[in-house]
């Protein structure tokens, strides 16, 4: 995957997996760092839709995350599926 500059070339882009990641390291997100953005991706998918976030909103997110801010919340885990 590239990213195109403005008046330049592609850009090689290079993905980085969570170090939390689930035991084979396919349960989780991919992130990349473009020029002023933040890619996010899915590490099972990764040639479907990317979402790119302004760094400082990256930043805030994974702030929250450290800080346990978003755990007062309702659960972003699925449900185990019954049997």
């Amino acid at each position: 995957m590239t990213e195109r500059a403005p008046s330049a070339g592609p850009i090689a882009v290079v993905w980085f997996k969570s170090s939390y990641s689930g035991g084979e390291g396919n349960e989780c997100v991919e992130i990349a760092h473009f020029r002023t953005r933040v890619g996010v991706r899915d590490s099972k998918s990764p040639d479907r839709a990317i979402v790119s976030l302004p760094i400082d909103a990256w930043v805030d997110f994974v702030s929250s995350l450290k800080d346990g801010g978003l755990s007062d919340g309702p659960s972003m885990r699925h449900s185990p599926r019954p049997r």
